[in-house]
């Protein structure tokens, strides 16, 4: 299988959705924003299996400084195959010349994230506020 990496930020809800509930995240409930969201983001790299979604990566930025990583997902049958990480480094190529990279990292990930070079702080901790739309 060859994954083809692609720097776009139009999708189709179908595909976003497809992907975002393949992980069992609760904004794949929410299509259409997905798709306004991608548009948005100043940074979208996506993994595709010919012309399947397979894995997405985005992040906001202050345009010199810091980055904050906001999503990245790839479908469970193709974990472990690299994909990932892939996207992670183009991340870091793109924002090699800023200060910091932030990802905010849910327990069970951050053994992947420290394996990509990132470094859990010691004095501080990710706090926010979820609002589920109706």
């Amino acid at each position: 299988m060859d994954i083809i990496y692609k720097d776009i930020h139009t999708f189709d809800q179908e595909e976003l959705q497809d992907l975002f509930l393949s992980v069992e995240w609760s904004s794949g409930h929410f299509p259409e924003k997905l798709v306004v969201a991608m548009q948005h983001f100043k940074t979208v790299y996506s993994a595709w299996d010919k012309d399947r979604l397979v894995g997405l990566i985005c992040a906001m930025d202050d345009s010199v400084m810091t980055t904050y990583i906001h999503y990245l997902l790839v479908r469970p049958e193709y974990h472990h195959q690299g994909i990932g990480k892939h996207l992670v480094e183009m991340m870091k190529t793109h924002y090699a010349d800023y200060l910091r990279i932030v990802v905010v990292a849910y327990n069970e990930e951050l053994d992947f994230y420290e394996s990509c070079g990132f470094k859990k702080a010691d004095d501080a901790s990710a706090m926010f506020i979820t609002s589920l739309w109706t």
